[in-house]
């Protein structure tokens, strides 16, 4: 391929050259389409948008609101994420100082890394984790410092975060996922307090993406900024939670004086979010029957899960049980291959069954593939008998 003169000149930002292609969208566009392709490899939920906040959005079209808000989002929708976040997790923030609409929480991400970030800092990073998370730093100027927690149950323990910190200089944040993507482990209250004391020791900031904190099974989610609020900020939407990730609304929580510099560079970049996906996002935090909304989602999450776990655990998979979000994380069995990129490969290729290889997701994550249940029950025992079939095609022994 031919480069053209503005390449050659090199009119790129020079960040981008260490900035590589997700690799969970990079895989899922290669096998979309094969033939009778089940896709097991996207975070995007089968269901529809409840009715009530569909009507929230037509309701703002038809009213005309379709001019220029302001840059944190509108007042209604700030104000029913602040009684959100305190009726569900305990969290206190102002509506007016504390709290951004972002557009999904993907932009939130980007333009909270860019507003912080300087040449050399650094961000750690758990792993195995979501692949934006080192992108987007180094898209900023920043250096990800991968902390692999595969040894100690998916989870960031106080010893391995003081290691780290006392070997590593110019850190600026920690990102913490709860619940997890893609191990779908969550952190504990009493997780989350030994890894504040650690933190409370230093200037570091933590961002926790918390944006299925809506998707905790087994135990009501703690948040870190009901620990230590003057040092978190808070990622979350209601994307996952309602199945609107297509409105793209998220928000971000924090500390004042951390939240107008953040807002000073989201203006830039988007200048307000859409009115009508603000006013679906104002009903879904809202309504009370939001919440029955997503409990009813959450449940068949759990049935779901349930069903993958009996199923692959009888293939010879490992993994640990999700307790959050709608992810399993499972390890290859020994007698199949190791390599997680050509495994998945191969189960495509023979079954047409495609899950995500586990090594995109950083350090701890070779060996490993994450499959999103995401996806009708008739779907997965569609996917768990293609499975079957696949491990008793490549062993001598089937599995009973």
């Amino acid at each position: 391929m031919i480069k053209s003169k503005l390449e050659q000149v090199g009119i790129f930002n020079d960040n981008l050259d260490k900035v590589k292609p997700s690799p969970i969208h990079s895989f899922d566009e290669k096998v979309s389409d094969i033939p009778n392709i089940l896709k097991l490899t996207i975070g995007e939920p089968d269901f529809s948008v409840p009715q009530h906040i569909k009507e929230a959005a037509l309701a703002a079209i038809s009213a005309d609101d379709s001019h220029y808000s302001v840059s944190a989002g509108k007042k209604t929708l700030r104000q029913a994420a602040s009684d959100f976040l305190n009726d569900r997790y305990g969290l206190d923030f102002d509506p007016a100082e504390e709290i951004i609409t972002t557009v999904g929480a993907t932009e939130g991400l980007y333009t909270l890394l860019a507003a912080i970030l300087n040449p050399d800092d650094k961000v750690l990073i758990p792993t195995p984790a979501y692949p934006v998370y080192a992108e987007m730093t180094r898209i900023n100027g920043g250096h990800p410092v991968f902390i692999d927690v595969s040894e100690d149950e998916f989870v960031l323990t106080p010893d391995h975060l003081r290691e780290i910190i006392a070997t590593e200089d110019h850190i600026k944040a920690i990102i913490i996922t709860n619940p997890s993507n893609p191990t779908g482990v969550t952190y504990t209250a009493e997780q989350l307090k030994a890894l504040a004391d650690v933190v409370r020791e230093t200037d570091i900031l933590i961002i926790s993406d918390e944006i299925y904190s809506e998707l905790s099974y087994d135990a009501p989610h703690v948040s870190m900024a009901r620990i230590l609020p003057e040092q978190t900020i808070v990622v979350n939407g209601v994307s996952k939670s309602h199945a609107m990730t297509g409105y793209r609304i998220g928000i971000l929580a924090g500390p004042a004086a951390l939240m107008k510099k953040i807002n000073m560079v989201h203006g830039f970049v988007i200048m307000t979010p859409s009115n009508p996906a603000m006013a679906a996002a104002t009903e879904a935090f809202k309504s009370s029957e939001s919440k029955d909304d997503t409990l009813w989602m959450k449940e068949q999450y759990k049935k779901r899960r349930d069903y993958l776990l009996e199923k692959m655990t009888k293939l010879g998979f490992e993994m640990a049980t999700p307790s959050g979000a709608f992810y399993m994380f499972a390890k290859i069995p020994v007698d199949l291959n190791q390599n997680d990129v050509e495994f998945a490969y191969d189960l495509v290729d023979r079954q047409q069954l495609a899950v995500v290889p586990g090594s995109g997701f950083g350090p701890g994550g070779a060996g490993y593939v994450r499959i999103s249940y995401a996806a009708s029950l008739d779907m997965l025992e569609t996917a768990m008998n293609r499975l079957e079939s696949y491990c008793e095609e490549k062993r001598t022994v089937k599995i009973l």
